[in-house]
């Protein structure tokens, strides 16, 4: 996964500056929020979060077969 720099934010910017954070994840769809150097939390957009919601309901709709069939095909290390 590809993070890029301007979408990574700390835990204390993350409380002290929540409106700034919040439009960074609208215009990046997500961020990503670190605690003592660690990953912590990902703050997503509304927008990622109805996107991402739709694959995942799909996903739930799926057999076991179909569903092993779809991780075994996904890049490697998205399925590890």
């Amino acid at each position: 996964m590809n993070i890029l720099m301007e979408a990574i934010v700390s835990n204390s910017d993350m409380i002290k500056n929540y409106k700034t954070c919040r439009d960074k994840a609208e215009k990046f769809g997500k961020i990503f929020i670190l605690k003592n150097n660690q990953s912590d939390a990902v703050l997503f957009s509304i927008s990622e979060y109805k996107r991402l919601s739709v694959f995942l309901e799909y996903l739930e709709t799926l057999d076991g077969e179909t569903a092993d069939k779809l991780i075994k095909s996904l890049p490697n290390g998205v399925n590890s």
